[in-house]
C-alpha cells in the first residue's frame, strides 16, 4: 500500500466487507442478514463487471498514468483483490452457514433434491412438469464443439452424467437456471404447518435431472453451480451518424462479448468438468476462478420469501409525512419558504405531488427535471406525463449513459417522446448527474419558479431504503441557475465550464465545484493559522479524489479539525504530521447512506452544501454535477444536527484507518445508532409543541 493513499479498489472491498459484517451480526433481525448476504453477493457481480474489467485493461498499459489513476500498478491492486475476495468468500460461506442454523430455529428449512418427504417429491415433479420444464434448455457438451454463450449474472447447473458400466468416462451438460422468468425460490407444501420449506429452482432442477435426460439413459449424475461474470464496460463508437441513444442500444448489446471477469464455482463440482469449463472458457490463472459453497447468485436472496417469524419492521420507523405538508399544498408551502425533507424518514410523496400540482395549475407553463434512474413503475413519469396532456411543456433530461440502467432508460426515451415530452440526453463524454427540477408558472403578468435540489434519484422505490435529502426551494438564485444548466443541455455543444461559471447560487460541475470546494478548504486553512476555529465536515459515498484529498492533508497539517462521513470509497490515510488527525467513519445499516453534505465552518457565518456529486474525479472532473448552499438558518441546523448524530455513532459507525480493519466505534457512553436516533429527531419536530 502506499504511505499517502489506499487504492480505491482495494477500499471498495473494505466496503463490502461491512456489508458482510451486518449479515455476521447477530443483533440484526434475520431477514436483514439474510438480505444483507444478497446485497454483498450483488455488490462484487457489480464490482467485478466493471473495475476489475478496467483494471485488467490498465494492465495494457505500462504508462505512468495507469499508475496515478489507480494510486498502485493494476497488477498488483489486482492479485490484492484475488486474496481478499478468497478470504471474503471463505467468511460469506461460515456465515450462511450460522444463518441456515438460526434459520432452523424459526423452523424455516431450505431443502435440498436429496431431502424432500414424499409429498413433496410428487409436488416438485408435478411443478417442474407444469411450469419449469418449458423453460429449461439442457446443451450437451463436447471437446470439439465451441462453447456455448453463457450469459453474465445468469446462473449455471454443471452436470456430469454417467453410466455404471463407464468406469472413468463422464458427459456433461449445462443449463442455465431460468430464475428471470420463474425466481429463485419455491415454497414447498409440508406436513407441519408450523414449517416453512423453501427450494431453490436448481434444486428443483436437480431433482428432475433423471427425467431431464431420460432418453440418454444415464444412472449417475452430479450437478453443482456455477456462474461468470464479465467485463460489463462498452465504449461509444465515432460515427456521427447515429445517435447517442443508437450508440448507447449498441454498446448494451456488445456487452454480451464482454471478457470474463471472475468464474465462480461450487468447490464440490466434479474435478473433470471443472477442467472443462475453465478450459473452454479460456480461464487462465490471471482470471479470478474462485471456488465457493452450494449456492451462487447470491443476489437474489435481497427478494428471499417472507417466511420469516414476526421480524418486520417496526410500526414507529414507516416514513411519515414532514410537518410543513400536513393538510397544505406544496406548492403554496415552498412559494413561502424552503423545506428539506430526509428520506428514508420523511415520505417522498410531496416530491411526487408537487409535479402532479403543477401537471393540473393552468398557470404553470413548464416543467424541467434531470432524470438518472426511475422506478419500474415511475410516479415521477406518470407526473410527468399527465403535465403534457395538460398542455405544459415538458423537458426531461434524461441520462442514457447510467450505467447498468442503460436499456431502462431507452424505453422511458421512447415512451416520453411518444408522450410529447422533450428528451435531452446531455452533453458528449459528460454524463449529467445532477438532480434538479424548475418548474414556472406565469400569474398576474410575473413569472414564478420553483423546484427542487437533491443529493439522491428521483425514484420513490429507492427513497424508502435510502438515505438522502431534497429541498424544495423557491429560491430565485438556484432556479436561476438551474435554468443555465438546462440551456447547457438544449445547446450541447458549447463549452460547459464557459457556460457555468456564471453560475453564483449552485456549485457545479465539471472543474467549478473542485474549485470552489479548494477555496473553502483554502478558507478553512487560514483561519486554523490564525488560531481561530477550523471545521469540516464532509458526507460522501467515496472519497477518491487525488487532488482533494492533499487538500485535505493540507489542512489538516495546518491543525483544521476534519471529519468525515465516508460510506464506502476511502483513499485517505493520517499522515505523521498532521497537527489534526482526521476523522473517518462509515455507517452500514438498514439504510443505504447516499446523502453527500459538505460543512465548512467559515469564521461563524456556517456554508453548508447538498451535492449530487461524491469527492471522485469522475464526478468533478467529468459530469454535470450541482451543490445547493442552505441558506435557510432553520435548515442549517437541521443538517448539522443530523451530521453530529451521524458523529455520534457507536453501534453501527465503523473506524476508516490505513489498515482497513473496519473496528467498531467503541464508546463507554448510551449506544447512539445513527439511522433511529435521525428517525426520532425528524419525528420529533412533527409533533405538536
Amino acid at each position: 500500500m502506499s504511505d499517502k493513499f489506499n487504492p480505491r479498489d482495494i477500499t471498495w472491498l473494505a466496503f463490502n466487507e461491512r456489508v458482510l459484517q451486518e449479515a455476521m451480526d447477530r443483533t440484526v433481525p434475520l431477514h436483514l442478514r439474510v438480505r444483507f448476504l444478497g446485497i454483498f453477493s450483488n455488490n462484487l457481480d457489480e464490482f467485478f463487471r466493471v473495475r476489475v474489467g478496467g483494471l485488467r485493461r490498465a494492465m495494457d498499459f505500462k504508462d505512468k498514468f495507469s499508475t496515478e489513476s489507480f494510486f498502485e500498478p493494476p497488477s498488483k491492486i489486482l492479485q490484492n483483490i484475488n486474496d481478499i475476495v478468497i478470504r471474503q468468500q471463505q467468511n460469506f460461506d461460515k456465515t450462511w452457514k450460522k444463518i441456515q442454523a438460526e434459520l432452523g430455529t424459526q423452523n424455516i428449512f431450505i431443502k435440498t433434491a436429496k431431502d424432500l418427504t414424499g409429498l413433496q417429491q410428487k409436488f416438485v415433479t408435478d411443478y417442474f412438469d407444469e411450469t419449469v420444464e418449458s423453460n429449461v434448455i439442457p446443451i450437451l457438451l463436447h471437446e470439439n464443439t465451441p462453447m456455448p454463450y453463457l450469459r453474465d449474472k445468469s446462473l449455471y447447473l454443471g452436470v456430469a452424467m454417467r453410466k455404471k458400466q463407464w468406469q472413468y468416462e463422464s458427459k456433461f451438460a449445462i443449463i442455465e437456471i431460468p430464475s428471470r422468468v420463474l425466481g429463485r425460490f419455491v415454497i414447498l407444501p409440508t406436513e407441519n404447518p408450523e414449517e416453512k420449506n423453501v427450494m431453490l429452482l436448481e434444486e428443483l432442477i436437480i431433482y428432475n435431472l433423471p427425467h431431464i435426460f431420460s432418453y440418454f439413459g444415464y444412472e449417475e449424475y452430479q450437478a453443482h453451480c456455477f456462474k461468470v461474470t464479465k467485463d460489463a464496460e462498452f465504449d461509444l463508437d465515432n460515427d456521427i451518424r447515429t445517435t447517442l441513444a443508437e450508440k448507447i442500444e449498441k454498446g448494451v448489446k456488445s456487452r454480451r462479448k464482454g471478457k470474463p471477469t471472475r468464474f465462480v464455482f461450487d468447490k464440490a463440482m466434479d474435478k473433470a468438468l471443472l477442467e472443462f469449463l475453465i478450459r473452454k472458457l479460456h480461464l487462465t490463472k490471471r482470471d479470478s476462478i474462485i471456488p465457493g459453497g452450494k449456492i451462487h447468485n447470491f443476489r437474489h436472496f435481497m427478494d428471499f420469501p417472507d417466511v420469516f417469524l414476526n421480524e418486520s419492521q417496526p410500526v414507529e420507523r414507516t416514513s411519515f409525512d414532514h410537518p410543513a405538508f400536513i393538510g397544505q399544498r406544496i406548492t403554496d408551502v415552498i412559494q413561502k419558504k424552503d423545506v428539506l425533507l430526509s428520506f428514508p424518514y420523511h415520505k417522498f410523496s410531496p416530491v411526487i405531488d408537487l409535479l402532479r400540482e403543477a401537471a393540473m395549475d393552468p398557470d404553470v407553463k413548464s416543467i424541467q427535471i434531470t432524470a438518472y434512474r426511475l422506478a419500474s413503475n415511475s410516479k415521477i413519469i406518470n407526473a410527468l406525463i399527465n403535465a403534457v396532456r395538460n398542455g405544459k411543456e415538458v423537458t426531461v433530461m434524461l441520462e442514457l449513459r447510467a450505467r447498468f440502467d442503460e436499456e431502462n432508460n431507452l424505453k422511458w426515451k421512447a415512451l416520453l417522446e411518444q408522450e410529447g415530452v422533450k428528451v435531452l440526453v446531455g452533453i458528449p463524454n459528460r454524463k449529467v448527474h445532477a438532480k434538479l427540477c424548475v418548474i414556472k408558472k406565469r400569474v398576474q403578468h410575473k413569472t414564478l419558479q420553483y423546484g427542487f435540489v437533491s443529493t439522491g434519484n428521483f425514484n420513490e422505490k429507492t427513497a424508502r431504503i435510502y438515505g438522502d435529502h431534497l429541498m424544495m426551494t423557491a429560491d430565485r438564485g438556484i432556479m436561476a441557475d438551474i435554468n443555465k444548466i438546462f440551456n447547457l443541455l438544449r445547446k450541447p455543444k458549447q463549452d460547459p465550464v464557459a457556460v457555468l461559471k456564471s453560475c453564483k447560487n449552485l456549485m457545479v460541475c465539471p472543474d467549478l465545484m473542485r474549485e470552489h470546494i479548494t477555496r473553502l478548504i483554502d478558507a478553512e486553512i487560514q483561519e486554523a493559522k490564525a488560531g481561530r476555529k477550523a471545521l469540516i465536515i464532509i458526507k460522501a459515498n467515496s472519497l477518491s479524489d487525488r487532488g482533494l484529498i492533499q487538500k485535505l492533508y493540507e489542512a489538516a497539517k495546518a491543525g483544521v479539525t476534519i471529519k468525515l462521513i465516508i460510506r464506502g470509497i476511502y483513499c485517505a490515510i493520517n499522515q505523521k504530521e498532521f497537527k489534526q488527525k482526521i476523522w473517518a467513519v462509515s455507517i452500514v445499516d438498514e439504510y443505504l447512506e447516499h446523502s453527500r453534505l459538505m460543512y465548512f465552518y467559515h469564521n461563524g457565518d456556517e456554508e453548508i452544501y447538498l451535492s449530487s456529486a461524491d469527492w471522485m474525479t469522475r464526478n468533478l472532473d467529468y459530469r454535470i454535477e450541482a451543490a445547493a448552499k442552505i441558506t435557510q438558518k432553520d435548515l442549517k441546523k437541521e443538517i448539522v444536527d443530523q451530521l453530529e448524530i451521524q458523529l455520534s455513532d457507536n453501534v453501527k459507525a465503523r473506524i476508516l484507518d490505513k489498515k482497513m480493519r473496519n473496528e467498531y466505534v467503541k464508546s463507554e457512553e448510551k449506544s447512539i445508532r445513527a439511522q433511529i436516533e435521525t428517525y426520532h429527531y425528524l419525528k420529533n419536530k412533527t409533533l405538536p409543541q
